[in-house]
């Protein structure tokens, strides 16, 4: 910590961080924020960790920031945070608070640039290119280019983000981080969304009225659940209505899954066939914090006029609006207005695991696919009761979807960038789950996903992460061809050019990072291979899972093909 004689602006912001419960800033070096990373390397509290990749740090701050609230993120000017921009844009749409700090040429360069019109290394000329690029995906987006208004702006910043669930951008000039300035007074708090009462009084008693007179509503939760803590009062409502339950896909384990009144993940076509059959019959849907994606169009042209949605952006009761009904307020009246008070006790909050499934009988030199693949992975987590401290993070891939199936999940034990979908999220954000979590990562990525940030693979090294990250390894980008021609996966089918990926060694690959390195193909093979992991300790392991080319997921066939027959009667439930 700084003495009081040379308490900095960066002091400043790492210490409403700290206040925060921020331990960790993810970081690629600069010239231009050095005064940053100084302070922070003197900061008692809050750990630099190293990354080698701009994009791959950001991932990990957005991963971090799933478990604790808040993540950070310093990057040089430009070349640096424009690399990251991609993931804060992830955080900006999931409701993700991380702070992405960077600096630009202090106010004697600026003088230069002014006067002989000089360019200085890593700016397109245009000063205000990182505010502009970064206002329309963070919710304050500002260069402090003074140490006397700092402190303020730095407070309105972060009460964003905080309030919003949101990123922001901080922007200092470069000698603005290391010069003095008061430290903070008091902490920051997040600020009320503004209510209308009596459009929540209105909303309740439609959303009641709805409820009350359907023959078969659902509970439908979205990760706006967890960004706003609202777990317990959900669950609430959830045991005193009786009524039955489902998640989208990001929001996966928001809640535990082992819950009786739990119907799967709900995610449109590539929900569980038994899933599915429930959905046709609900005549109500009460989605709370839900983030409608078009993996929910065939839900929508349905049943729109039939969802009450409550959420940060808006609230309704099928065509009716209503403004200014924030999803906390909604909750926390919805409760009142059922008897419900803080204290109501939640039978089922602490469980025994679910048993494991038996695996379906097979030939030990069965070829892996995505479901048999997931399904021994799950098999063999329940036998050892791994899901109680892993989480599994899945990308923007087939295993995503058919991961989506797997059922009885406890609380916290799923993270996927589902919404924003961007390749290569599942290993990057990998190192912050581990340390903001204390989990193990458990990825299973694709091969186009983890091209794109294999360099990560080192940083769990590094920081002596003992992951999992297992590559279904097909060397097609095999969801995209899905969506552009399926047939492609019927024999005598052709993948597009574009959709043929390059072969790698992923062995040596591992072992150039100083990782574990595993290939395995069949039944067999993984069942001899799993117990191997239980003994990994403080080093990351990388997997070649090798698929055929043309194993197409069940669960993204439905979902590239969604006017087949997919329902089935809810009777079968136990054989789907």
């Amino acid at each position: 910590m700084a003495s009081n004689d040379s308490f900095s602006v960066a002091d400043y912001l790492l210490t409403r961080l700290y206040q925060l419960g921020l331990r960790k800033v993810f970081q690629v070096p600069g010239d231009y924020v050095s005064h940053f990373m100084s302070a922070l390397d003197d900061f008692d509290g809050i750990d630099a960790v190293g990354e080698v990749n701009e994009m791959a740090a950001a991932y990990a701050a957005d991963g971090y920031a799933r478990y604790t609230g808040i993540g950070a993120v310093s990057l040089q000017y430009s070349v640096g945070t424009f690399s990251g921009l991609n993931a804060i844009a992830g955080s900006y749409v999931e409701r993700n608070p991380v702070v992405l700090i960077s600096a630009s040429p202090n106010a004697q360069n600026r003088q230069l640039i002014w006067s002989q019109d000089v360019l200085f290394h890593h700016s397109t000329g245009d000063l205000q290119v990182g505010r502009k690029v970064f206002e329309p995906i963070t919710v304050a987006s500002l260069i402090l280019d003074d140490s006397a208004s700092a402190p303020g702006l730095i407070d309105a910043a972060l009460v964003q983000a905080i309030s919003q669930r949101r990123p922001i951008y901080l922007e200092a000039w470069q000698n603005v981080w290391g010069e003095p300035c008061p430290r903070p007074q008091g902490e920051l708090a997040p600020e009320p969304a503004r209510c209308d009462q009596d459009s929540l009084a209105a909303a309740i008693e439609a959303s009641l009225q709805r409820l009350g007179s359907a023959r078969s509503p659902v509970i439908m939760l979205g990760i706006e659940v967890a960004r706003y803590g609202l777990q317990d009062q959900v669950m609430r409502l959830i045991e005193a209505s009786g009524l039955p339950f489902t998640t989208s896909l990001e929001a996966k384990t928001v809640v535990d899954e082992s819950h009786p009144q739990f119907i799967g993940t709900y995610v449109g076509p590539a929900s569980r066939l038994w899933t599915q059959a429930f959905m046709q019959d609900v005549d109500c849907i009460l989605a709370l914090g839900v983030i409608f994606t078009d993996d929910y169009l065939q839900l929508l042209a349905k049943d729109f006029s039939r969802i009450i949605l409550v959420n940060s952006q808006q609230a309704r009761t099928g065509l009716q609006y209503y403004p200014h009904v924030p999803l906390p307020a909604y909750m926390q009246q919805l409760l009142t207005a059922m008897g419900l008070d803080q204290d109501y006790p939640l039978l089922h909050n602490a469980r025994e695991p679910a048993p494991a499934a038996l695996l379906k009988q097979g030939a030990a030199d069965d070829a892996l696919g995505y479901d048999l693949f997931l399904e021994m992975l799950d098999d063999f987590a329940r036998q050892h009761d791994l899901w109680a401290d892993s989480s599994l993070i899945l990308g923007e891939s087939s295993a995503l979807y058919a991961a989506s199936n797997l059922n009885d999940l406890p609380r916290d034990s799923f993270v996927a960038d589902a919404i924003w979908g961007s390749l290569g999220h599942e290993t990057g954000c990998a190192l912050g789950v581990a340390l903001g979590s204390g989990r193990r990562p458990i990825v299973v990525a694709g091969d186009g996903g983890f091209m794109m940030i294999c360099q990560s693979l080192s940083t769990l090294v590094r920081n002596r992460v003992n992951a999992l990250v297992f590559v279904m390894s097909n060397e097609v980008y095999a969801i995209e061809q899905a969506f552009v021609d399926i047939t492609a996966f019927e024999p005598g089918g052709q993948f597009a050019p574009f959709d043929i990926l390059p072969s790698w060694d992923y062995l040596a690959l591992a072992k150039g990072f100083g990782a574990e390195g595993f290939k395995v193909s069949t039944r067999a093979g993984l069942e001899q291979l799993l117990p191997q992991f239980l003994g990994l300790k403080d080093r990351p392991a990388l997997i070649q899972v090798v698929i055929p080319q043309r194993d197409l997921a069940p669960q993204i066939k439905r979902l590239a093909k969604p006017d087949g027959p997919q329902f089935v009667a809810r009777h079968s439930h136990d054989n789907d």
